[in-house]
């Protein structure tokens, strides 16, 4: 398998110290990912640090040295308990939302980015999950490129083309053929999990590319059958995940 990183949850108020340490780890191995900006952040949960100024500035001479910019959703709150048409979580911040409600929010965090001097090109639902009215907005602000959803390959639905994570950890190193992504939330990371991470990479240093890479490979049209078996593949997830955490059984959502 080949993957390409993701990471979460990027703001000027986030962990700076953590989020520098996987930057290094991912320069030293020569892997350029995608990063996902939330542009008006109002999730206390992301809140780490004082906000930092000079965050614009950082983030578009990684731009610049090839990482690739999504746009993480409007505020990053969880105001409906709308699953969507990716049902891994039962929370979101655009499923559910009128469409009127979510082009404002696509046009003006696209704007927030702009500004600060960033060239979006991906969009990043936070919680993974949206709805046929998210990717109707999105494409009426010219975005056409979604990273989430399953599979082996990038492939094209309702005129988007989505970019697939993985379902879990093993997927990423594994030997079978195919391409996904791997998520990290380096805010919550811990000191363990980033010794892991760049364990990881070192080990198997082969089975992982840029985004940009992940993204020249060509997309393939995704079938009706195809998207009613992603569907329950997420909502499996989904059931799992809940029956898991009702045990005390940590687990993410992002496939770790």
């Amino acid at each position: 398998m080949k993957t390409a990183i993701r990471m979460d949850d990027i703001t000027p108020d986030m962990n700076h110290a953590k989020f520098g340490r996987v930057k290094a780890i991912l320069e030293a191995a020569g892997i350029k990912p995608l990063i996902g900006v939330v542009p008006y952040s109002r999730d206390e949960t992301l809140r780490i640090e004082k906000p930092h100024e000079e965050f614009p500035k950082m983030i578009s001479e990684l731009e610049r040295a090839g990482w690739i910019v999504a746009l993480h959703g409007y505020h990053h709150l969880y105001t409906s308990r709308e699953k969507g048409i990716f049902p891994i979580n039962e929370f979101s911040e655009f499923a559910g939302v009128d469409y009127d409600k979510q082009y404002v929010m696509i046009n003006e965090g696209l704007s927030q980015l702009r500004e600060w001097g960033l060239n979006p090109i991906m969009f990043m639902a936070p919680g993974h999950t949206f709805d046929k009215n998210t990717l109707k907005a999105l494409k009426a602000n010219h975005i056409t490129k979604l990273t989430d959803g399953f599979g082996e390959k990038p492939y094209i639905r309702d005129g988007m083309t989505f970019y697939p994570i993985s379902k879990k950890r093993s997927e990423c190193i594994s030997d079978k053929e195919g391409f996904s992504t791997y998520v990290l939330h380096t805010n919550t990371m811990t000191d363990r999990d980033i010794e892991d991470f760049e364990c990881m990479i070192k080990e198997h240093r082969s089975n992982f590319i840029s985004y940009d890479e992940y993204m020249s490979v060509p997309a393939v049209q995704r079938s009706t059958f195809e998207n009613i078996k992603e569907y329950l593949m997420a909502y499996a997830k989904h059931l799992l995940v809940s029956k898991r955490a009702s045990k005390g059984t940590v687990i993410h959502q992002d496939g770790k």
